[in-house]
């Protein structure tokens, strides 16, 4: 598993299907979709005049990031997304 650094946060990218209003499920995904994932490592935070600043983040939760935040890793047949917790957006609870 990956282990970020600072206050970085390992996401996986959410793979939802998308749906046409009538049902009929796409298998290209469009280009404007949303950028959501699940939150899967949190780094410990990022250090501010010599003192550790705690990470509002947590484990598990459902975010919404920057579209082109980040850098994509693929480990062990898996793509994952490592960012900045400042580019995070929203918790989506």
């Amino acid at each position: 598993m990956l282990k970020p650094l600072r206050d970085n946060v390992v996401i996986e990218k959410s793979k939802e299907e998308v749906k046409t209003a009538s049902g009929i499920v796409l298998s290209d995904k469009p280009k404007d979709e949303p950028s959501i994932g699940i939150v899967l490592e949190v780094g410990p935070g990022k250090e501010v005049d010599g003192k550790l600043v705690s990470m509002n983040i947590e484990k598990g939760q459902k975010v919404v990031y920057k579209r082109y935040g980040g850098t994509e890793v693929k480990l062990d047949e898996k793509e994952y997304l490592i960012i900045s917790v400042d580019d995070i957006l929203a918790i989506i609870e």
